[in-house]
């Protein structure tokens, strides 16, 4: 028991990890098919195969006149070729047809001329510039050819590759199924906001960082409210979302203090129950990883820094692999404006303001007192990791910065 005795023990990140995911052997969650408006954002559970070639004939690039290229050859601003129009479906030698972006190439066409290079003639026009067999046209199948790979499974799908399914014409599409994730929070100090908080209590303000965390990586929060620190109710509340979600998370009551009851009530809930309780992390260390009939439960500390943190560095990675995919921050190399102090044994977060000035990216530290303020997460937009091993880093040493945000200006 670690309550009232402190943690005597931590248990380093990756081991902790190592140790979870060999218990836990998180796998993809099921398929199911949606369309494709509702498609924005979710990940292809499978390849999904081009039907058609796109485009599906040579069309026009720009706004024109379709002609044989072999007939513009000697053609400039200088010595101008007269061609005749015509509105036939094919084009013989002398012959142009006018077409516009997107339109198919009549017949016998193999190249488009603008109409910046071309003046008009009574019944035809001239070219005043050469052209060569493909200038100005889409080719059949350029963009892809029938049969191709459109979109890779484990792609989470963005604007573009919606696009690119329905120029193909696919109204459906296969995803993984959104991982339901319980949050739960736990505490007796915390009301729900909108009420006027008694001078002893806060404002949950946690379940909205977890919520907000969860629905970033395409997963679907479920609140089920606030816990009094009481083992039943907890232990109730932990229950509810084994059997209504894919994962719980608990914010709260996870330390040494006499009503830190949450890894408790865990363990009273069956087996395996609590793998890993204390962790070399800063902010973050009470953070407890458990599993309850095959089911992730992520025990986070009730400060919202922490909280998310313990999310950052567990929860984050096991709901991706539910997903399928593999997404790590952002990161860049940036220069530290000034020296920190580490935590021998543990591994530091440190909240920093990522930003370029003069050509060089630069990191400056985000000053806080605790791992309760969240004005600390509000003013950065990314974190540098200080190793168990280091006593510090340097003024002016280059760090690897994890962006959560875009670059501040």
């Amino acid at each position: 028991m670690v309550r009232l005795k402190g943690f005597e023990k931590l248990t380093n990140v990756d081991e902790a990890l190592s140790i979870f995911f060999k218990a836990l052997k998180p796998k993809r969650l099921s398929v199911e098919r949606v369309s494709l408006e509702e498609a924005f954002g979710r990940v292809a559970a499978v390849n999904t195969i081009a039907t058609v070639d796109l485009p599906q004939f040579d069309r026009s690039a720009v706004d024109g006149y379709a002609v044989r290229a072999e007939d513009t050859f000697e053609a400039s601003q200088f010595k101008p070729r007269a061609f005749r129009l015509t509105l036939k479906d094919s084009i013989g030698k002398g012959q142009v047809k006018q077409v516009w972006t997107g339109n198919a190439l009549p017949k016998g066409g193999d190249a488009v001329v603008m109409l910046e290079h071309t003046r008009a003639l009574e019944g035809g026009i001239q070219i005043i510039a050469a052209l060569t067999p493909g200038e100005n046209v889409s080719m059949k199948g350029e963009d892809i050819d029938k049969g191709e790979v459109a979109v890779k499974q484990g792609t989470r799908l963005q604007a573009h590759h919606v696009g690119f399914l329905a120029a193909l014409s696919i109204t459906q599409v296969d995803v993984v199924q959104k991982p339901r994730v319980a949050v739960i929070s736990t505490g007796n100090e915390l009301v729900e906001l909108g009420k006027k908080p008694p001078l002893n209590k806060i404002i949950n303000s946690n379940r909205f960082v977890i919520a907000g965390l969860c629905r970033e990586l395409g997963a679907e929060p479920l609140y089920l409210g606030i816990a009094k620190d009481n083992e039943d109710e907890i232990g109730a509340k932990i229950l509810e979302g084994i059997e209504e979600a894919d994962a719980v998370i608990t914010t709260g009551g996870t330390s040494v203090g006499a009503a830190d009851l949450v890894p408790i009530a865990v363990n009273k809930l069956g087996k395996p129950g609590i793998l890993v309780h204390g962790v070399g992390l800063r902010p973050g260390m009470p953070t407890a990883l458990g599993i309850l009939k095959s089911k992730p439960i992520f025990v986070l500390s009730g400060y919202a820094v922490a909280a998310t943190i313990g999310f950052e560095v567990f929860a984050r990675p096991t709901i991706l692999k539910l997903l399928g995919v593999d997404e790590p921050r952002p990161m860049i190399k940036a220069r530290l404006t000034r020296r920190v102090a580490g935590a021998l044994g543990r591994r530091v977060y440190l909240r920093v303001k990522a930003f370029e000035e003069a050509s060089e990216f630069c990191a400056e530290p985000v000053r806080t007192k605790g791992s309760g303020l969240l004005s600390s997460m509000v003013n950065a937009n990314g974190y540098v990791i200080i190793p168990e091993d280091r006593e510090g880093l340097e003024e002016g040493e280059t760090v690897t910065v994890h962006l959560f945000s875009p670059l501040a200006r």
